[in-house]
């Protein structure tokens, strides 16, 4: 027996007796108050194998035979599965406090970003600092209102790309358009400029590293649900991390001196954009912030609000074309309301009710998180008389929610009518529509990335008709997607753009 084998089986062993050890444990404490029921375990590997490649499809199905509230044994790492909303409402909002820190995987461990990253650190004096300037300063409404031009500008420019591929008939890949587009937005919503040239070889190398770090964090890491293999990094994805972190750390930290620098210049003008903002914030000491603080900062608004922002349009896109009454219907919206053939402002989205509907069931449908990042219980819980140990996993399926037929009437068809004349909103305050989660922990870029996403959409609609490429029809298109982080499709949506 060579020398790895030996120690493979080493560590087997070794994994086998702490299963055994917490297996015991768990059932000492269970005598004392019951423990949720879930699918039957494997030594050593416990539910692993359940999960599958989309594991927010496997965890709804096993919800249909356990329960709402369930647990699996994912290797050492106990974890909580709730698939209804009214379990996701207690774990999110009545029991906040208990479940309000998240489980730290291995992935965002890289360069320290689960210390500094508003994500992933733990509930602080810091993070409370951080979250603050996020929800006053940078994306209140004022704020969002003053610099709505930076990102009026940029979709003129989408606007004028896709009509490009419209004279010459080419078609177009949605989402990497979706990605060019919300890039050039963010980027001039933050740093009031573009980033990088959409033509130019650095914007594949950006589009890589900004979908590799969401990639990378969604990926089944088998040193989370072992931590003693954390040292060894058997599927390379903390070193993988450490490199897109790296990239992205260094250039917006040398934006952020660049800017520094310029300020210092007697002809220098004020940007009014999120840089400045924060810059301003630090230097009149409004809030105590340092130059790392915000920098990573500027990491998680980039990152978060791509990914998200683009798989929902091209989730969108791929649910018009596959619905050409819905896409109908909302051209037809537009035309009256704002005139055919026009962008959208952001003044115009409160007068388009059916378009804020079909975003909506996107998200019901494909919420961009289909499993909220894991949560982590603080101390001993109840949910729905079922004990939840300190330290377990807490995962809320947000997809399953979608999917919940006790909720929605015909839960896997496409339909927005349902949300018209509804109150339900994504802003956290109704559980049966999470998709940037709720309480204290939900997404602080919420109001930008809901401006961004009818901007786009809307533009996209209103300005041009559109045609799937290669004769195929509706219901060809294929609706396969790839689980992570986030919600990817598989295969690209590619159409060509006719312009009104």
């Amino acid at each position: 027996m060579d020398f790895l084998t030996s120690s493979f089986l080493f560590l087997l062993f070794t994994s086998f007796l702490f299963q055994a050890l917490n297996s015991f444990r768990k059932g000492i404490k269970s005598s004392e108050s019951k423990l949720p029921p879930g699918p039957r375990r494997l030594p050593i590997l416990g539910n692993l194998l359940d999960l599958g490649d989309k594991p927010h499809r496997s965890l709804a199905k096993l919800a249909q035979v356990h329960g709402p509230v369930m647990s699996l044994q994912l290797g050492s790492l106990y974890t909580v599965v709730v698939s209804s909303e009214a379990m996701a409402k207690e774990v999110l909002q009545k029991q906040d406090l208990v479940f309000c820190n998240r489980t730290v995987v291995d992935a965002v461990r890289a360069c320290q970003f689960s210390e500094f990253g508003l994500s992933f650190m733990p509930v602080s004096p810091l993070w409370r600092t951080l979250r603050k300037v996020c929800v006053i300063h940078l994306f209140s409404n004022l704020k969002l209102d003053a610099n709505q031009y930076l990102r009026r500008e940029k979709i003129h420019e989408l606007i004028s790309n896709v009509r490009k591929s419209s004279f010459e008939g080419e078609a177009i890949n949605v989402g990497q358009v979706a990605f060019d587009a919300t890039i050039k937005s963010l980027s001039n919503t933050i740093f009031s400029m573009d980033l990088v040239d959409p033509n130019s070889s650095h914007a594949q190398e950006f589009r890589t590293t900004v979908c590799g770090i969401s990639h990378e964090a969604g990926i089944p890491n088998i040193a989370d649900y072992f931590p003693f293999l954390r040292k060894f990094d058997p599927q390379g994805i903390w070193w993988r991390m450490t490199l897109h972190f790296e990239k992205l750390l260094t250039l917006f930290g040398n934006m952020f001196d660049e800017r520094l620098e310029s300020r210092k210049s007697k002809n220098s003008t004020a940007s009014n954009d999120v840089l400045d903002t924060l810059i301003d914030i630090t230097e009149n000491g409004i809030e105590e912030l340092n130059r790392t603080q915000i920098i990573y900062l500027l990491l998680i608004l980039f990152v978060a609000g791509t990914d998200t922002t683009t798989n929902t349009i091209e989730w969108t896109m791929t649910e018009l074309l596959r619905n050409p009454q819905v896409l109908l219907k909302a051209k037809k919206e537009m035309e009256q309301a704002i005139g055919k053939g026009n962008p959208i402002e952001e003044s115009d989205i409160n007068r388009l009710p059916y378009l804020q509907a079909i975003i909506k069931e996107t998200f019901r449908t494909h919420p961009p998180g289909p499993l909220l990042i894991p949560r982590r219980a603080g101390s001993d819980a109840d949910l729905c008389g079922f004990k939840v140990p300190e330290g377990s996993q807490v995962l809320v399926n947000t997809w399953a929610i979608g999917r919940d037929p006790s909720i929605w009437e015909k839960p896997d068809s496409f339909t927005p009518e349902r949300f018209l004349g509804s109150k339900i909103d994504v802003k956290g305050t109704d559980f049966r529509l999470i998709p940037f989660g709720a309480g204290r922990r939900i997404c602080p870029g919420l109001p930008l990335g809901d401006r961004m996403l009818h901007l786009m959409l809307g533009s996209l609609i209103n300005c041009f008709d559109w045609k799937l490429v290669d004769g195929i029809s509706p219901d060809e298109i294929d609706m396969e997607e790839i689980f992570g982080l986030t919600l990817k499709k598989a295969i690209p949506l590619r159409a060509i753009p006719i312009a009104v």
